[in-house]
């Protein structure tokens, strides 16, 4: 939003997790109409599937604890509005709890533990991903199954993640830089949508906390971390 806001000129290729549209960045996903566009990765509109899919890992769970970071208002909102939604049709209760930096981090899992949530759902933040050790030892010292938005999570500890294949997020936006420096305009480059999503399960993690990861989950899984 800072480069928008700083040029009308220069190209801006984005990789953006919210809807690009609502986020004000372009006038529409098949015409973008001024100097950015990119890439939308899907990490809020997943949100129903994710909570599913850690039901289906903890089925005993009636009680998920939810971690977001509210600086990023618009992609919150709206995994939280779908969260509710999953959670009511699954017969689960939420514990919304913010956090915007390392100790409140500390301070959400102290509530996590003292309110006895049975799960985790850590909402998608560029913050999470880079405090993603913080947590995910957190979660493991505390023993609550946690699920993320991305495959870096179950990579250093964490339990199972659900979300867009970042790397080939970047590497669309390689082209699209690569066909921007070639002499193509933004505006006439349409937002290309992601469509590769992968499920990554930490089955070393999974044991530890004594969680038994069903077959169906296992044959589903792009990753098994062994």
């Amino acid at each position: 939003m800072a480069a928008k806001a700083a040029t009308t000129t220069i190209p801006i290729i984005f990789a953006a997790s919210g809807d690009p549209v609502q986020l004000g960045l372009v006038a529409s996903l098949a015409k973008p109409g001024g100097n950015l566009t990119g890439i939308n990765f899907f990490n809020a509109e997943i949100t129903g599937k994710r909570l599913g899919f850690l039901r289906d890992l903890v089925p005993t769970a009636k009680r998920v604890g939810v971690l977001v970071d509210p600086n990023g208002a618009v992609i919150t909102e709206s995994v939280l509005r779908d969260a509710e939604s999953a959670a009511r049709a699954m017969g689960l209760q939420m514990l919304v709890v913010n956090a915007t930096t390392s100790r409140e981090i500390d301070a959400a899992f102290a509530t996590f533990v003292r309110e006895q949530v049975d799960a985790l759902f850590v909402g998608p933040a560029a913050f999470f991903s880079s405090r993603r050790v913080h947590i995910a030892s957190q979660a493991m010292r505390h023993g609550i199954p946690a699920t993320y938005a991305q495959r870096e999570l179950p990579e250093v500890g964490g339990l199972m993640s659900y979300g867009t294949n970042l790397a080939d997020t970047w590497r669309q936006v390689g082209v699209y830089a690569g066909r921007v420096l070639k002499g193509a305009k933004p505006a006439d480059l349409p937002v290309v949508q992601s469509t590769k999503f992968e499920l990554v399960i930490n089955h070393q993690t999974a044991r530890m906390l004594g969680i038994t990861v069903p077959d169906k989950l296992l044959v589903t899984a792009d990753e098994v971390i062994e």
